[in-house]
């Protein structure tokens, strides 16, 4: 009874083995199973068409970046390029200093003169502003020994100007300038006068800062009506 008992569970235990081979067997991955479950790669070599795609981008880039650059001008000078100084030759050629006609010699006498008046003229007249300033200033920047001496100083460089205006030989297209230039020298010698004057008298100053304004006027006339006498000659 015993053996034939093993061997029932013999032949139980065989079968069992080869119902499981035979579910194993449809599952196994055979050669050809492997081969038909593998993905399909039409390109083995993906990677190959980067660095191209990469180098034609740079060069799109390169190009239209290249192409809006502003264009240089043609005075712009390369760096590292030598620098070649063209040197025109001198000529004697004389630029008028009045209009585009060169002047008579008489006129050009004149109108050097009237320049030189003015140019000192304008001097005196800074002069005189620093004077009177600084006698008004608070504290006091100039005292008053100092202040009359500069002063007469003052009106006896006017007195020579007016002398040198007077020896200018005046040409007849410049005559009603030079009158006017006259006038008006005059009235500054005479404000520079009354200007020392108010300097020493006992007032309280309005004296002499009337003849320091009335000094400035004039000088201001003086160098405009110089300018017209320049413009005159050019016309002429």
């Amino acid at each position: 009874m015993s053996f034939l008992f093993h061997g029932s569970n013999v032949w139980s235990q065989q079968g069992r083995f080869k119902s499981v081979d035979s579910a194993n067997q449809g599952t196994l991955d055979t050669p050809a199973n492997v081969r038909r479950n593998m993905a399909v790669n039409p390109d083995p070599k993906p990677g190959r068409w980067i660095l191209p795609l990469v180098i034609l981008g740079m060069i799109a880039f390169t190009y239209f970046f290249v192409r809006e650059l502003p264009e240089a001008s043609p005075d712009t000078t390369l760096v590292g390029q030598p620098v070649t100084t063209t040197t025109l030759g001198s000529t004697d050629t004389t630029i008028p200093s009045d209009g585009g006609e060169n002047l008579d010699p008489e006129t050009q006498a004149y109108l050097d003169g009237i320049d030189e008046i003015n140019a000192s003229l304008q001097i005196l007249r800074t002069e005189m502003l620093a004077v009177n300033n600084g006698f008004d200033a608070d504290p006091r920047e100039i005292e008053y020994p100092e202040a009359e001496e500069r002063l007469d100083t003052l009106v006896s460089d006017v007195e020579t100007l007016s002398t040198q205006l007077d020896d200018l030989t005046v040409p007849t297209t410049l005559e009603i300038n030079h009158d006017v230039l006259t006038t008006t020298i005059r009235l500054a010698a005479g404000a520079a006068d009354d200007a020392l004057d108010g300097l020493r008298s006992t007032d309280t100053g309005e004296l002499r800062r009337a003849a320091v304004e009335a000094f400035t006027t004039a000088t201001d006339d003086f160098d405009n009506e110089v300018t017209n006498a320049h413009n005159a000659a050019s016309s002429n």
